[in-house]
């Protein structure tokens, strides 16, 4: 529910905002709109993030409503969420200023497409989460008013936090998609802010949710499957 008492539903303003940002990024450090690459990455994560919130809507309201507040977010969390859009910010306009307006980087059009499959593929595992984890918040946080407790199964079975594997793929893809060596280069700055955001997070479940500590026994990856 929201502050209003209604079930919480999608938010075409919030996904238009997006849309119009994030193409101005693009385009302006680009140089011009016949980016197909952009668009499509556009169309993308616009699309994706609507289905997602109109199942969880439908299916899951209560962790929708949680994951657009950060109402309880713990202060080391809120230090890395305020760097990741920074990033963002820088992130975009160079890979536009590489592919599109300097030309530097030459990505072959399979690995593009590629690039575009990774992240379809990230909002399927992030679906798959939010059906098995209807306490996975936007931030990290304990939701003892939810009944928090650990769970185990779905992607669960096989990485500790699959929704940051997820963020994982689309920083892959994006750069791919785009078509820039130079964003791909940057994305292990990124994977280590989701690798210590992880690590973090586990600390402080461990500490305070029941079962945590057995799962983190059971299964032995963070975020990639036979890797780390």
């Amino acid at each position: 529910m929201n502050q209003n008492g209604n079930p919480p539903r999608i938010n075409l303003r919030r996904a238009a905002g997006t849309f119009v940002g994030l193409g101005t990024l693009l385009f302006l450090a680009a140089g011009t709109m016949r980016w197909a690459g952009a668009w499509m990455f556009l169309l993308e994560i616009t699309i994706g993030g609507l289905i997602t919130e109109a199942w969880l809507a439908r299916h899951d309201p209560g962790l929708l409503a949680e994951r657009r507040t950060l109402r309880g977010q713990v202060g080391w969390d809120r230090v890395i969420t305020s760097i990741m859009p920074l990033l963002w910010l820088i992130w975009l306009p160079l890979m536009a200023l590489d592919a599109i307006r300097y030309q530097t980087s030459l990505v072959p059009s399979w690995l593009q497409c590629a690039g575009a499959v990774l992240i379809v593929a990230s909002f399927y595992v992030a679906y798959r989460t939010y059906r098995e984890n209807s306490y996975a918040a936007l931030v990290v946080k304990m939701q003892r008013e939810r009944g928090h407790a650990a769970v185990t199964t779905g992607p669960y079975a096989y990485v500790r936090h699959p929704i940051y594997a997820s963020g994982l793929l689309t920083y892959v893809g994006t750069p791919l998609l785009l078509g820039s060596w130079y964003g791909l280069a940057i994305v292990p700055v990124m994977a280590a802010l989701l690798g210590l955001r992880s690590m973090m997070e586990e600390r402080m479940l461990t500490a305070e949710l029941d079962g945590y500590a057995e799962y983190l026994g059971r299964v032995r990856y963070r975020l990639v499957p036979m890797i780390w």
